[in-house]
C-alpha cells in the first residue's frame, strides 16, 4: 500500500513541545544524501492518518517537501510516542530510492484452517508473527500470507516452506518453526 505526506522543512532554532502545540510533528528524513538528514515538521493529524495504516519497516510512503524540491520514497523508519498519552512525539523517515535492497519485517497472515484441527481437535501455534526479508523498496509486500490448511496435528511450516512473492527473500534461519498444530483443544482457525 503507497502513503503521501506532505512535510516542511522544520524552521531553524524551533523548540520540539513549541511544534506540538501549534500542531506540528517533529520529524527526520535519513539518506535521501548519503548520511545527511534534513529536520522536518508534518501536520499533527496528517501523521496520526498515516500512523493509523501504515507500519514500522515495512510501509513505503511518498515523501513531498515543496519548500525544498524533494519528493521521493522513503520507509517508515521510527516512531516515538508520548510515554502515556501514546499520542506521536517524533517520524523518522529514510529515504530508498538509490538504496538498491532493504531488509525489513513483514507480517505474516495465517489463512485456512487446519486438517490437524477440523479432524484431530489440535489447536494452531504460531512461533512467528513476522518474518524478515530483503527485497527492492517497490516490492514490501503488506504481509506474507502462509496456508495452513494442509497441517496435521505436529506438523509443523518452516521458514524454507513459506512462499514468498518474486524478488523476496527471507532471512530467518530457513529451519526455523513458523507455525505448527499441537494435539488438544483451542479456537482453531487462523487469523483468530
Amino acid at each position: 500500500m503507497q502513503f503521501t505526506i506532505e512535510c516542511q522543512a522544520r524552521p531553524e532554532g524551533s523548540k520540539p513541545n513549541a511544534l506540538r502545540r501549534s500542531g506540528k510533528l517533529p520529524a527526520v528524513l535519513y539518506g535521501h544524501k548519503g548520511n545527511e538528514s534534513i529536520s522536518l515538521v508534518v501536520d499533527s493529524k496528517q501523521a496520526e492518518i498515516l500512523l493509523r495504516q501504515a507500519s514500522i519497516n515495512n510501509s513505503l510512503v511518498q515523501v513531498n517537501i515543496p519548500e525544498l524540491s524533494w519528493n521521493g520514497k522513503a520507509l517508515l523508519r521510527e516512531v516515538q510516542t508520548h510515554p502515556w498519552r501514546g499520542t506521536p512525539y517524533h517520524i523518522s523517515f529514510f529515504a530508498v530510492a538509490d538504496h538498491g535492497s532493504l531488509e525489513v519485517d513483514v507480517p505474516l497472515h495465517f489463512v485456512g484452517t487446519a486438517k490437524g484441527i477440523k479432524e484431530g481437535g489440535g489447536s494452531l501455534d504460531p512461533s512467528m508473527n513476522s518474518l524478515h526479508v530483503k527485497c527492492v523498496a517497490e516490492k514490501i509486500p503488506d504481509y506474507i500470507e502462509v496456508d495452513v490448511s494442509d497441517l496435521e496435528v505436529g506438523g509443523a511450516i518452516h521458514v524454507s516452506q513459506v512462499n514468498l512473492p518474486a524478488g523476496v527473500e527471507a532471512l530467518n534461519d530457513p529451519e526455523r518453526v513458523v507455525v505448527t498444530v499441537l494435539p488438544g483443544g483451542g479456537s482453531g482457525t487462523a487469523g483468530s
